[in-house]
């Protein structure tokens, strides 16, 4: 079974020729080395060892996070809470800034 995205369809073993793996490799391993890198900013580099970038049988890549502890994860789903929780704080002051200049001068 695949999800609308191929994440789930199975790793590529076996080649099929006309598939486009090297370029969904590619990004994979881009997107990978972009986390990496945050993860080393963050100190939490040793919290992923499993990091690494794959492709599927449709040539999507894939990026493995590996088997990671509970702290880990949390921390994680912390990190993107808070990453959203700014972007919200972030998109509502845009929207009140656009709307006093809007505004007419009483």
């Amino acid at each position: 079974m695949t999800d609308r995205r191929g994440v789930v369809a199975k790793r590529a073993e076996d080649l099929v020729s006309g598939v486009p793996y090297v370029r969904g490799w590619n990004r994979a391993r881009r997107s990978a080395g972009a986390l990496a890198d945050q993860l080393v900013l963050l100190g939490l580099d040793s919290d992923f060892p499993g990091l690494l970038a794959d492709v599927n049988v449709f040539g999507d890549g894939l990026v493995h996070l590996g088997t990671i502890g509970p702290e880990a994860a949390e921390l994680l789903a912390n990190l993107i809470a808070a990453g959203l929780e700014a972007e919200q704080h972030d998109t509502a002051t845009e929207a009140s800034s656009a709307m006093r200049r809007e505004a007419p001068a009483a």
